[in-house]
């Protein structure tokens, strides 16, 4: 089934500006840490609202789990509906999850808040693919890259704010400045950001149907988002289990583990590299080099007892930056299969990458319960490992074919 959304002419195009570039990064990295803020902190929310240690984990995976299915059912609305009033919505929504989140005190209504979250924070993907469309084609992967390094930043600065704030100021507080920072980024939003109106070809229905369609002719678009889904639930899985072998065998504080998580954010600088290799035609040769770091990225976390907290920042930086190299060079292939289907593209895209981040979220407590780090550290590195075996296989031909 072909559903063809196309965006409809406008003789004033609002032209993408280094200022507009910046602030649509920005807004990512400020939307997409709503994801996280969690993520560091789960051993102080958990006894605060009686939910046990060994399910805590299901804080982020639910979160993540959430922003999943607003990625499926939500963000393809990107191809139907004025962008801006969407992602104005969706981010009200956000608001209302992150006050709920700060005053609740049980556990039940704690995890459908997080799904909640995750849910509502997907203005990101809406944004991501708006700033692809007004980009023009030699440089769309510099400003994808560019956008995107804010996206990790947010991610990244998410966790160290999180535990600066939670160790004076404790963890609600967290979730109560959160809100505020979405209210204000949302009038940031209202106020700056072009609209685009797609034209108005198909149903909600159909469109959601179409998906179908774009999975299955498009190998592209199935193999990238094979190979960033099993790098981010490397990612998930170390950066959920990291702050409990920090706190519980290396003995540093939230503070300590916030300075850590400050350290990965380091990793970030690999989006506008990816971008501009991608404009240059060599996303093959990357994405070789960012699946091989993956791999190599974990192995000074396997001998960690021998060489202490270093070995983990050395992991901690090189995860984030391979994931990130990844995921600017398969979104910089998928933005160009497709113009009028970017949004779709991208919500298939991303919903296999945070789905693959909520399988390793969900384990990690448990893996790391049962056989510590060395274990958490083994599992983590197979899934790199088998996106390095497939692209070497499968996904590198096709590369090849739509490299220069």
């Amino acid at each position: 089934m072909t559903i063809e959304v196309s965006a409809a002419p406008t003789r004033d195009a609002p032209k993408l500006t280094s200022g507009l570039i910046a602030l649509f990064a920005f807004c990512c990295g400020v939307i997409v840490a709503n994801l996280y803020y969690s993520q560091p902190i789960i051993d102080l929310i958990a006894p605060d609202i009686h939910l046990r240690t060994e399910t805590a984990s299901l804080i982020v995976s639910l979160t993540q789990i959430g922003y999943a299915m607003g990625l499926f059912f939500l963000v393809p609305l990107g191809d139907l509906l004025e962008n801006r009033r969407l992602m104005i919505t969706t981010m009200l929504f956000a608001i209302a999850g992150l006050a709920i989140a700060a005053v609740t005190h049980h556990a039940a209504t704690f995890l459908v808040i997080s799904f909640v979250i995750g849910f509502s924070s997907v203005a990101v993907q809406i944004l991501i693919p708006l700033g692809a469309h007004l980009a023009p084609d030699e440089s769309r992967g510099r400003v994808v890259g560019t956008i995107m390094s804010g996206l990790l930043l947010g991610i990244l600065l998410s966790r160290p704010i999180s535990s600066f704030a939670a160790d004076f100021f404790g963890w609600r507080f967290v979730f109560a400045a959160a809100a505020v920072l979405m209210a204000v980024v949302t009038g940031v939003v209202a106020w700056t950001i072009p609209k685009r109106q797609p034209a108005h070809q198909a149903t909600y229905f159909e469109l959601i149907r179409s998906l179908e369609h774009l999975v299955v002719t498009m190998p592209v678009l199935r193999h990238r988002a094979l190979y960033q889904g099993l790098m981010f639930a490397a990612f998930s899985l170390f950066w959920t289990a990291v702050p409990l072998e920090l706190i519980g065998h290396e003995g540093l504080t939230q503070t300590g583990v916030a300075i850590f998580a400050l350290v990965g954010a380091a990793g970030a600088t690999s989006a506008p590299l990816a971008g501009r290799l991608a404009d240059a035609g060599y996303t093959r040769r990357g994405t070789y080099i960012a699946l091989t770091l993956g791999i190599l990225a974990f192995l000074p976390s396997i001998v960690h007892p021998a060489w202490g907290v270093g070995s983990l920042v050395v992991t901690g930086v090189a995860i984030d930056f391979a994931v990130q190299m990844n995921m600017v060079l398969g979104q910089r292939e998928i933005f160009s299969l497709h113009a009028a289907s970017r949004n779709r593209l991208n919500a298939l895209y991303m919903t296999c990458i945070f789905t693959g981040g909520a399988i390793g979220s969900s384990i990690a407590s448990a893996l790391y319960k049962h056989g510590g780090w060395t274990l958490t550290a083994s599992i983590a590195i197979v899934f790199p490992l088998l996106a390095l075996l497939h692209f070497a296989a499968v996904g590198s031909r096709e590369s090849a074919q739509r490299s220069r």
